[in-house]
């Protein structure tokens, strides 16, 4: 073993880390290189129809930055960003930062696949989706995207997107996949990913990990029970990823739960 000039064992290297929190639908909590960021917060019980079912959001506390995926209302919720703290950089799809300027927020990046940007020190790329960018009764708006965060433990994050040749592009470069695999209706419509197609996602990413999001949170107000297609759509990700990527560890988590990597 070796020692130092005074006997001692060195000190071992620091390790590179990574927590998620997974707050539920795609909302989470992620601290990395000494930053947390949070991405598509979504912290009410109630958006537009549909009612949140699992336990309320907490206090979040700081935040350095907030990343947005695209304009739907289930992602980018003004009441919500109001709540999170205003030195935030928030980093949205270009065109978007006039509307998130009501929340209060002034430092604003409007992003475009392609494009680096930092938060807090934490490097950021941003990748292309597979979605539609509508909002409301507008069929047509901001292109939707996702984004490869960080160096140490590179974690990727889309909010919604379907299966695109692009995601093999990230092959190699992801470590844990935050990967949405189902909705809140009774079906998952094209520009998604149900667990099929998220499994098949997987498949192009090739991550170490990955934490399905985007199912188990919300559903319709006129609903009492949730739909089959969502309560089931964890673990039915997680077996047709053991077929088909089985050296891919799948991590499901429940709304609140936090997971650490070192």
């Amino acid at each position: 073993m070796n020692t130092g000039g005074d006997g001692r064992t060195p000190a071992r290297p620091r390790l590179p880390r990574l927590a998620v929190t997974w707050l539920g639908h795609s909302t989470t909590v992620l601290e990395l290189e000494g930053s947390r960021l949070i991405t598509d917060p979504v912290l009410r019980n109630r958006v537009a129809h549909l009612r949140r079912t699992v336990a309320p959001v907490g206090p979040v506390g700081e935040v350095d930055g907030i990343l947005v995926s695209h304009a739907h209302r289930d992602h980018l919720d003004i009441p919500s960003l109001r709540r999170l703290s205003g030195r935030a950089r928030v980093v949205v799809p270009a065109g978007l930062g006039r509307l998130v300027r009501r929340s209060g927020h002034r430092e604003i990046l409007e992003v475009r696949p392609g494009d680096t940007v930092e938060v807090d020190a934490v490097r950021i790329v941003v990748t292309a989706a597979l979605h539609d960018a509508g909002r409301g009764l507008r069929k047509r708006g901001p292109s939707p995207v996702g984004f490869l965060i960080g160096d140490e433990i590179r974690t990727f994050f889309v909010g919604d997107t379907d299966v695109h040749a692009a995601l093999g592009e990230l092959r190699g470069k992801v470590g844990v996949a935050l990967l949405p695999i189902g909705g809140w209706g009774p079906r998952v419509p094209a520009g998604h990913l149900d667990p099929m197609r998220a499994a098949l996602a997987l498949q192009l990413l090739g991550p170490h990990t990955c934490i399905p999001i985007h199912w188990g949170t919300f559903r319709p107000i006129y609903r009492r029970a949730p739909y089959e297609s969502d309560a089931t759509a964890a673990a039915r990700f997680a077996a047709l990823a053991a077929s088909l990527t089985p050296d891919v560890k799948v991590r499901i988590l429940r709304p609140g739960a936090r997971l650490t990597f070192a």
